[in-house]
């Protein structure tokens, strides 16, 4: 499969349950893990979304500071535009891939919908945010909004080109991407005039619970929904 603007993506697929696949559902992995950390999420919401085709494509670059793995993009955490210089050199890769996908499945760029992790969540709010079509929805967990350091509020809002739904969602307990980044995210989502909502998991670190999956699944399949 080639991919325009940046390195071939490739990753572990679901076909959808009905045999048709209407929609496309990107899962967006984190940093140090792969397509396969999160594409068993698409047997879990078979049921909710028959008609979705479900893929989950590898990072681009081999994981920095872990032995196996990938990374969307490299973190030292010692330089505070890193997330921002990432996510933008990223973007074309993950844009080509998602362009290739929804081209080989003969899907609509609004039969989309995308998933992350951490890491692939600032992937997600970043590319679906710029898309040229609004995608279905974006489920962001455990992740932030990446926003400049020195940010211009309508240099930043001008690059919006589209809106989609957003669902976001975080446990009360991570220490690597601590909870306020729900919060920072959605305001700047509301700031953005961008529908988010959100749902805090109790007790939960840097990960997802069964009720964090369930609302993902069932938010997507409303805004499938919503969109025939």
């Amino acid at each position: 499969m080639a991919e325009l603007g940046g390195p071939k993506l490739d990753g572990p697929r679901i076909e959808p349950r009905s045999g048709n696949a209407r929609q496309l559902v990107v899962f967006l992995h984190g940093y140090g893990a792969d397509g396969n950390d999160l594409i068993e999420i698409g047997r879990a919401w078979a049921a909710l979304l028959p008609d979705a085709a479900f893929v989950s494509p590898h990072a681009p670059n081999r994981c920095g500071q872990a032995p196996v793995g990938r990374e969307w993009f490299a973190l030292t955490f010692r330089d505070p535009g890193e997330r921002w210089t990432g996510v933008n050199q990223a973007a074309p890769a993950l844009n080509g891939f998602l362009d290739a996908e929804l081209a080989r499945r003969q899907l609509p760029p609004s039969a989309l919908a995308l998933v992350g992790f951490s890491q692939g969540t600032m992937m997600a709010l970043h590319v679906g945010l710029r898309r040229a079509v609004p995608p279905a929805a974006i489920v962001g967990y455990s992740g932030m909004l990446v926003v400049p350091e020195d940010v211009d509020p309508d240099k930043f809002a001008a690059e919006i080109r589209s809106k989609p739904p957003v669902l976001l969602i975080h446990g009360d307990a991570d220490e690597l991407i601590p909870v306020p980044a729900l919060f920072q995210a959605a305001q700047g989502l509301a700031a953005l005039d961008i529908p988010a909502e959100w749902h805090i998991s109790p007790g939960i670190g840097h990960g997802i619970d069964q009720e964090g999956l369930r609302q993902g699944g069932e938010f997507l399949a409303r805004r499938f929904a919503a969109r025939k």
